[in-house]
């Protein structure tokens, strides 16, 4: 047994497809434009380091856990 489906467009269908291809066509008709990679990056100068907060403490564990 075979099942056919038909389905005939009624010209009001093909307007509202005719229009939708249209809309379709002005929203992605055309690919965005191109981003450079160096636009994709954000550089920031480097700071100094701070002694007071990166000094290594062999014994801090000791201060932070048992104290």
């Amino acid at each position: 047994m075979t099942h056919r489906t038909h389905t005939q467009e009624t010209p009001r269908d093909a307007a509202d497809a005719a229009d939708a291809a249209v809309v379709r066509r002005q929203r992605f008709g055309r690919l965005p434009e191109r981003i450079r990679p160096e636009d994709t990056v954000e550089t920031k100068p480097a700071t100094r380091p701070d002694p007071a907060r990166d000094t290594y403490h062999a014994d801090e564990w000791l201060i932070r856990y048992c104290g």
